[in-house]
């Protein structure tokens, strides 16, 4: 755990660091709220009916656990690799490796499920949005001007992050509003919530969709070695972004509970919700919020995720062309154009329920081993964390146990895709391993 370069203001890998507290924790926020706020409602109603906003606090409570452990993990280190790092350094090159992977892939599905909804919504603007060469070719511009803008440095990156999570904010708090007004003054639309038969393979998986909805603090932190001060700024964007996720969504849920008489048979339930209580201009802002909420949410991610592949080529568990640095911009101009056509691939062949569920999956992993982390590092560096999470002990447990639950969820779809990327993983560990040794006889 090297100490960034202060003299040049960049860390030892060349990355420059600009992102401060307030942007890490936007960059939290944006990451976690993306289309699925407006999305999900429905599936959700449909699993839980007039539960579901307890449902939210019930996932919330699981995952906070996850986050509490991070949150000292975190406070470990100040370069860029998130999970993939803890790991590595925990347990070892071979699980960092695994994590590394399996972080990659919940990344890339989780944003091609966000961009499957951006369509969705830009149906309602641009009719022809739903044919297949359409559809194709505006993902290709907004994922390639992301792509193009972070490229050219993290501080644009950084900038249009801050931009989108202010701008999604303001637009959730005015929908959230206007629905709680409308209920509060005028009866007439309430509805009453449906009764759903909850069980238990039902709650489990809602509740495995939520952690993907509440998926994404952790994402923030891949771009680490570009934060001004990690070890110290990680725990408190921690508390902010997680409070104010909550609060969203719970808030979100219950209007569209209250205002639609069937939710579960929408894909858009946002607009339908705003269709009760709003004129024809406020469908249209809150049709226009969701668009700018999934472009910010895509934006965090161009600027976070391919920090992952730039960690394992800096420490040599990937091709080292992944590492390079642009010698102008300073960004890993590499591994963001490799995502970036990764993003667009997974974005044309999947839909967004079955990315969705297959991020929370390999999210669940991730969340394992950096709970697992926890002891592991204690043990290893007794003073070496800036924040010390009481009854670390109990919460490892708890969150074991949580994610492992979950787990257990798995279809037989998402069990093949994780094989197959568990089983690239190890090749690519025996790759890299080889590698280290060629390098040692050599020396």
């Amino acid at each position: 755990m090297s100490a960034p370069d202060k003299s040049l203001g960049r860390t030892s890998g060349g990355l420059v660091r600009t992102i401060g507290r307030w942007s890490l924790a936007a960059l939290m926020l944006n990451t976690m709220i993306g289309a699925s706020i407006f999305g999900l409602p429905s599936i959700i109603a449909g699993y839980l009916g007039k539960f579901s906003p307890a449902g939210y606090l019930i996932a919330f409570a699981g995952v906070s656990v996850i986050a509490a452990c991070l949150a000292e993990v975190a406070s470990y280190f100040q370069e860029a690799g998130g999970p993939y790092l803890y790991a590595r350094v925990a347990f070892g090159q071979f699980a960092g490796i695994q994590i590394g992977w399996l972080t990659w892939l919940s990344r890339i599905t989780a944003c091609s499920g966000v961009a499957n909804l951006f369509i969705t919504y830009l149906t309602a603007f641009v009719p022809a949005a739903s044919k297949a060469w359409v559809r194709g070719a505006i993902l290709a511009v907004l994922i390639g001007f992301l792509a193009v803008v972070n490229y050219r440095g993290v501080s644009g990156g950084n900038a249009l992050s801050n931009f989108f999570t202010v701008t999604k904010v303001l637009l959730l708090t005015l929908f959230i509003a206007g629905g709680f007004v409308a209920l509060a003054l005028h009866p007439g639309i309430r509805v009453i919530p449906a009764t759903v038969p909850v069980t238990a393979a039902n709650g489990f998986q809602a509740i495995l969709l939520m952690v993907y909805v509440y998926g994404g603090f952790e994402a923030a932190l891949f771009a680490s070695g570009e934060a001004n001060d990690p070890r110290k700024d990680a725990p408190i964007a921690l508390l902010i972004a997680m409070v104010t996720a909550t609060v969203l969504y719970v808030c979100v849920q219950v209007v569209v509970i209250y205002t639609l008489a069937d939710p579960a048979a929408t894909t858009k339930p946002a607009v339908d919700s705003a269709r009760q209580f709003l004129g024809p201009v406020g469908v249209s802002l809150v049709a226009a919020g969701t668009l700018i909420s999934v472009y910010g949410y895509l934006s965090a991610n161009m600027l976070h995720t391919p920090r992952v592949t730039f960690a394992m080529a800096e420490r040599g568990d990937f091709p080292s062309l992944f590492g390079a640095i642009h010698p102008r911009y300073r960004t890993p101009h590499v591994s963001i154009i490799v995502f970036a056509l990764m993003l667009l691939f997974f974005s044309i062949g999947g839909d967004f329920r079955w990315n969705a569920s297959l991020s929370a999956i390999s999210r669940l992993f991730m969340y394992a081993a950096v709970v697992a982390a926890l002891p592991a590092l204690r043990r290893r560096f007794p003073q070496g964390g800036k924040f010390r999470l009481r009854a670390g002990m109990l919460f490892t447990v708890l969150g074991l146990a949580f994610t492992g639950v979950l787990l257990l969820q798995m279809h037989r779809a998402e069990l093949i895709v994780m094989s197959a990327t568990i089983a690239l993983a190890l090749l690519n560990w025996v790759w890299a391993r080889r590698r280290t040794l060629g390098i040692a006889r050599q020396s």
